[in-house]
């Protein structure tokens, strides 16, 4: 006989017939978990990772133009800004005899549909010499020490067009060495430059240009300077970007000795 303690009636014998998940809370090994990661296949990731980021709206490439700027003031509503008078004829025709040979010896560039090139300009800064900056006479105790105005933004982006059409630099065809260029109005300078585009069959596509500099403060002028570039470049404001930066303190630019300026463009195949 069993033992007395064991009650063999509350023992309940389920047959193996019966669906043993009646009674066990353990669910069956073929029982799809459900899914908590996203898996992506080698072959669809372009897609998929194209859908989740730019859904079902088209991304436009087109420029698009500046809202909410007020327009910036005239010359004459700003008397501590003065635009710089344009160069004669005469000085335009003596450039471009100028840098004809420099442009003629550069070797032709391939027929790309866009190019791209970069600038850079550096000037000390010394007392009582005029602050140029885009063809714009900024109210400074110092200015720009160089053989021509010093106007370090335009001899920037004329950089950065020349090196996009893979042509000497501003220094090679405009060199410091003749007289003709002391003191000369950098936006002559601008305007060759702005030529060559053409003459290659190019156009501006965007211009991204910064400024560095400790003093004086840019905001209040840079609008101003903006639209003087647009004009000489010819181009939309929507396509022509400024930017201002100081340098912390550091070195000269942020002791206020010096003045830099760099600019990326594109060019666009017309």
């Amino acid at each position: 006989m069993p033992p007395s303690h064991l009650h063999f009636s509350s023992i309940k014998i389920i047959p193996a017939h019966k669906n043993i998940r009646k009674h066990f809370s353990v669910p069956p090994l073929h029982q799809p978990r459900p899914l908590r990661y996203l898996t992506i296949t080698t072959c669809g990731a372009m897609a998929t990772a194209s859908s989740l980021f730019l859904g079902s709206s088209p991304v436009s490439t087109a420029p698009r133009t500046r809202t909410g700027l007020a327009a910036p003031s005239p010359p004459s509503a700003r008397p501590s800004l003065r635009l710089r008078q344009r160069s004669s004829p005469a000085v335009a025709a003596a450039v471009q005899a100028e840098h004809q040979p420099a442009v003629a010896a550069a070797t032709k560039p391939p027929a790309l549909p866009f190019r791209v090139g970069h600038g850079f300009d550096l000037h000390r800064l010394e007392p009582d010499l005029p602050l140029i900056i885009g063809g714009i006479n900024i109210p400074h105790d110092r200015g720009c020490e160089a053989h021509s105005d010093g106007d370090v933004l335009l001899h920037c982006v004329v950089d950065a067009i020349l090196g996009a059409l893979g042509l000497p630099d501003i220094g090679q065809i405009f060199p410091d060495s003749d007289p003709r260029w002391k003191g000369a109005d950098s936006s002559v300078f601008m305007r060759e430059a702005v030529k060559l585009m053409h003459e290659a069959g190019y156009e501006l596509g965007n211009l991204d240009a910064t400024l560095i500099l400790q003093k004086p403060k840019i905001s209040p002028f840079k609008e101003t300077i903006r639209s003087n570039l647009c004009e000489l470049l010819g181009a939309d404001p929507s396509v022509v970007n400024l930017k201002a930066k100081t340098h912390e303190k550091v070195d000269s630019l942020g002791e206020n000795r010096s003045i830099a300026a760099h600019t990326v463009v594109l060019l666009m195949r017309k």
